[in-house]
């Protein structure tokens, strides 16, 4: 091949035009414009290689847009979006003002639905086939869903409902687990001459066809595929999925476009009703630095193309997230009660590191949050002090668990809560936003927020040590602020905060990381004769109403802040100074909390400071309260 396709694809219905043998061309340029462009931006790289040949098929084979195509999490998306009219903005993928780095409706209407929460895409396509089939304008829906986020139970939910509704609609299971490797060239063999016969098969002879022709090594394959799900086939002797009401076709080679194409276009041209096409891939396939990386490159930062070596910024501070493990591995080493809990995120929470010394003590559930939040219930009403670690944005889809299964039953869950705040390249859909309001609006709860690395250990022997309820701490992505570790956390008093530094002007009470923010804040007020005081609350739930007695008492403006929404910590705190009549007493009070508003991809700095959370709005936050309009002209450059 001696002619580059790629350049002059600019939309799928490009892709319409080419012959086989080109799209397989394509393929090959497609799979080094996703590494090129990853390695100048990073991203999620892994699982966007493992479907590069199950992009071009799709598009190619269905009318996308009308027809629609759902990825599910969205992670394997940019080989998608460089082939629907996004191929020159890829250089700004999760970059501020540039491409999200997930499937999002407001970028293009080759994104029919948004997606960085997995386990979506079955329920969203079933809403679109039930929209078609109701008149309005639009095609068929394919939703690609990857092994482990069908195995949530959202999917189930899902699955369950589109059988019984036995409409047209198609799930693409990606596969990356199962190995089907040899003899790969037989099975294209035996899919050529099938897919070549002018006999018209109906699509479940089809299946039986497929898999009763496979040579020996592969049928065994397909026989294991059956059990994907459950481990064990339908009392009827079929597949999981046909005993859901599904036609079943596969397992097929997710990397082979001589068995995807004839199998998406027989299927495409014979299903009446719901149909799963099982595709075994590879993640990170065809680049020989994600296929042996452990994390399969999942997500990396930029790197270089050749070496595959990512260029990792250092830091002399330990990362929250190591903080943690570390840390819980010191107090499980004290009390053979505590146990943790990952939703199938033990690298990203630090939970591996707990797991590398206490296998038999560490439980991952898979994508399963309502079940990681109950399950953690019953072993707390069982004796067991367990560690529920989950992102902030992740802990969002158990939270009638929490209510019902924790809460109500003052259990004591302790919840870690990983990427507290604005997390940067992964934008709104990864933010942890709403936590300190949803968990501190909960009658029993003890709401606890690190200001750094040393605070986060204290909370940790905290929460270990708390019995009477549940109990959770936050803590943001990135690294900490570069204090030296005790040894040991401190024991915290429930309820209560410090004072950082003394003033007598202006008070700021900080919950959480952004106490170094508020400190700078206050440096540069001191600048302005303004002497402010600095306190970190540590919790949202209980108040420390006695250190907001003395601030309040004791100065002319109040700030609370928090990287959270309004209705958390700092609403607690006004309601609490209104009941107890301090507004009426004079103190000028001023919440500051994130814009209520999405906030899109860009560096944390830059997304805090449209949030209206940077130093400089703190700094005009107190202003605004001393009533200071104007300053000299001197000193107007630190706030401008």
């Amino acid at each position: 091949m001696n002619h580059s396709i790629l350049p002059k694809i600019n939309y799928p219905a490009d892709l319409r035009q080419l012959s086989d043998q080109d799209l397989k061309q394509l393929a090959i340029e497609l799979r080094n414009e996703t590494i090129k462009s990853v390695s100048e931006t990073g991203g999620h790289l892994g699982s966007s290689l493992g479907v590069v040949e199950l992009t071009v098929a799709i598009h190619s084979i269905f009318n996308t847009p009308h027809d629609k195509l759902i990825w599910d999490v969205g992670h394997q998306c940019y080989p998608h979006k460089i082939i629907t009219g996004r191929k020159e903005k890829m250089k700004t993928l999760r970059q501020e003002g540039g491409l999200s780095g997930f499937t999002k409706r407001s970028e293009s209407n080759y994104d029919p639905f948004g997606a960085a929460h997995s386990s979506t895409s079955i329920s969203a396509g079933l809403g679109f086939t039930v929209a078609r089939d109701m008149g309005m304008p639009t095609g068929d829906a394919i939703a690609v869903i990857g092994d482990g986020s069908i195995s949530a139970g959202m999917a189930y939910e899902a699955l369950n409902n589109a059988g019984a509704e036995n409409r047209r609609f198609f799930v693409i299971l990606n596969d990356n687990e199962m190995s089907i490797a040899p003899p790969v060239g037989a099975m294209s063999k035996y899919l050529s001459s099938l897919y070549a016969n002018q006999q018209f098969y109906s699509l479940k002879e089809l299946a039986e066809n497929f898999a009763n022709s496979l040579p020996g090594p592969l049928k065994e394959g397909a026989r294991r595929a059956k059990g994907l799900i459950t481990g064990l086939a339908g009392g009827t002797g079929n597949t999981f999925f046909e005993d859901l009401g599904f036609s079943y076709v596969g397992p097929i080679d997710g990397h082979d476009l001589d068995q995807l194409l004839p199998v998406l276009r027989t299927v495409k041209t014979r299903s009446e009703g719901p149909v799963v096409i099982h595709c075994v891939t590879k993640k990170g396939a065809g680049y020989a630095p994600a296929e042996t990386a452990s994390d399969k490159y999942h997500g990396v930062s930029k790197f270089d193309v050749m070496s595959g070596k990512q260029h990792k910024s250092k830091s002399n501070a330990p990362s929250y997230t190591s903080v943690f493990g570390n840390t819980l591995v010191k107090e499980a080493s004290l009390s053979e009660k505590i146990v943790a809990v990952t939703a199938a995120m033990p690298s990203g929470t630090g939970l591996n590191i707990f797991q590398n010394s206490f296998p038999g003590r560490t439980f991952d559930v898979g994508i399963a949050e309502q079940h990681a939040v109950t399950f953690a219930a019953g072993m707390a009403a069982g004796g067991l002090r367990p560690f529920c670690a989950i992102y902030s944005t992740f802990l969002q889809r158990g939270y009638d668990q929490i209510v019902h299964d924790v809460a109500l039953q003052k259990l004591p869950v302790r919840f870690a809560i990983d990427r507290a705040g604005l997390v940067g390249a992964d934008g709104a859909t990864h933010a942890g936003s709403f936590d300190i309001s949803y968990l501190s609006n909960l009658p029993g709860f003890v709401v606890m927020a690190a200001s750094d690395e040393a605070e986060l250990t204290h909370m940790i022997r905290t929460a270990a040590e708390y019995d009477e309820g549940p109990i959770s701490f936050r803590y943001p992505r990135g690294d900490g602020v570069g204090l030296d570790l005790p040894e040991r956390g401190e024991l915290l008093e429930i309820g209560k905060g410090k004072i950082c530094k003394e003033g007598s002007k202006v008070a700021i009470l900080s919950l959480g990381a952004h106490l170094q923010e508020a400190l700078s804040a206050a440096d540069e007020l001191e600048q302005l004769g303004i002497s402010t005081t600095v306190a970190d609350a540590r919790f949202a739930k209980p108040l420390d109403t006695d250190l907001l007695k003395e601030l309040a008492e004791n100065h002319e403006v109040l700030i609370t802040l928090e990287e959270g929404s309004i209705g958390g910590f700092g609403s607690h705190v006004v309601h609490w100074l209104l009941e107890n009549k301090f507004i009426d007493k004079g103190v000028k009070v001023r919440s500051m909390f994130l814009a209520d508003k999405f906030i899109d991809q860009a560096s944390p700095a830059v997304m805090y400071q449209e949030a209206g959370l940077d130093i400089k709005s703190i700094i005009r936050t107190a202003l605004d309260g001393l009533g200071i309009a104007n300053l000299q002209k001197d000193n107007l450059k630190i706030i401008k």
